[in-house]
């Protein structure tokens, strides 16, 4: 099956300001899974990886960890430099596609471990695109007056949902958690412009099929291998490619700017080859994008908050700058936003 980001037509595209930011925080396993491991128990050339993917290593949860750990630990950064308590926010959002159970959700589960009080606390599935999905749930929160402050948290365990004998998808993702707190901001800030959308015909190319209501955890699934996340790469690639330049292209003339005028491009970080062609197509300057899956590689969820949370560590973002955020992943769906810092 071949997806084309032609079915995307013309991206719709909205506007959502009088949101901010007041802190990110993030979180990633302490142990470091190297392409030279992988060499070892997989056969993998870590030459041929970095050349593929651009991975050099990712981080893996221990046999305790699990993805409400992950969450908690970005929370508690994000809160405490914020300088706000638990019990101040008022709505929790996760992005997530490996929750810790089937039921009940992720959310609750750090509603509770963070002493958040009885707040609205849901996750939120849209694989990769999901923070992305997350923040202008609660951005439309906050403009509507039924928030006053939204967390959201884009977090991932992947490494309990790919198969440790498939030396195609194994090396691809890593574990961690980011997390952002929203409140009210002035009239200039917010969502300068963002698009969201999916096409659920391309829902094969990346999928975990065991595990749900359609193919239960039985022994035949599972002899069967399905438990594990199975990807028709070369289709992804091409489609994910496609994808990011539609979406990018299509806010920056929504937004009536040219490439250039964006201070700061986080892509979601899946493979270097699709940034990398992407900024190609678009004619933008490698110096204005963050990347950093060569340390983490794709953390699904994750990912975005991560980088942006990398990125105001490092000093790169000011208030006033205009950062693009981008992801695109399984449903398939895809989500890119002109962010008015």
């Amino acid at each position: 099956m071949t997806v084309s980001a032609g079915s995307i037509h013309q991206p719709r595209c909205h506007s959502l300001l009088g949101v901010q930011a007041l802190a990110t925080g993030a979180y990633v396993p302490e142990r470091i899974i190297t392409n030279q491991m992988l060499q070892q128990t997989l056969g993998c050339d870590p030459d041929w990886l970095i050349k593929q993917t651009g991975i050099r290593e990712r981080r893996h949860a221990r046999s305790d960890q699990a993805t409400s750990d992950l969450c908690v630990e970005a929370a508690r950064q994000c809160l405490q430099r914020a300088g706000v308590s638990p019990r101040q926010v008022d709505l929790l959002i996760v992005a997530t596609v490996s929750s810790d159970f089937s039921f009940p959700s992720t959310a609750c589960l750090v509603q509770h471990r963070l002493g958040m009080g009885h707040l609205p606390a849901f996750d939120l599935g849209a694989a990769c695109t999901g923070f992305l999905y997350g923040v202008v749930t609660a951005a439309q929160a906050i403009r509507a007056g039924t928030s006053q402050m939204a967390l959201v948290i884009g977090a991932e365990t992947l490494s309990r949902l790919i198969n440790p004998a498939d030396y195609k998808t194994y090396p691809l993702f890593g574990d961690g958690a980011g997390a952002i707190l929203l409140t009210r901001g002035n009239p200039e800030q917010g969502l300068l412009r963002y698009t969201l959308g999916s096409d659920g015909s391309g829902a094969s190319l990346l999928q975990r099929k065991a595990g749900g209501s359609r193919l239960p955890l039985n022994r035949e699934n599972i002899d069967s291998t399905l438990q594990y996340i199975s990807m028709d790469g070369r289709a992804v690639f091409t489609w994910a490619v496609e994808t990011l330049c539609d979406t990018v292209q299509a806010v920056l003339e929504s937004a009536q700017l040219h490439p250039g005028q964006i201070d700061l491009y986080i892509p979601h970080q899946a493979n270097i080859r699709i940034i990398n062609a992407a900024l190609d197509v678009i004619g933008i300057p490698r110096g204005l994008v963050i990347t950093n899956l060569e340390r983490y590689g794709n953390t699904s969820a994750a990912s975005v908050p991560l980088a942006l949370n990398e990125a105001l560590e490092d000093g790169r973002i000011q208030r006033g700058d205009r950062i693009m955020l981008s992801g695109f992943g399984a449903g398939l769906t895809w989500g890119t936003a002109i962010w008015q810092w």
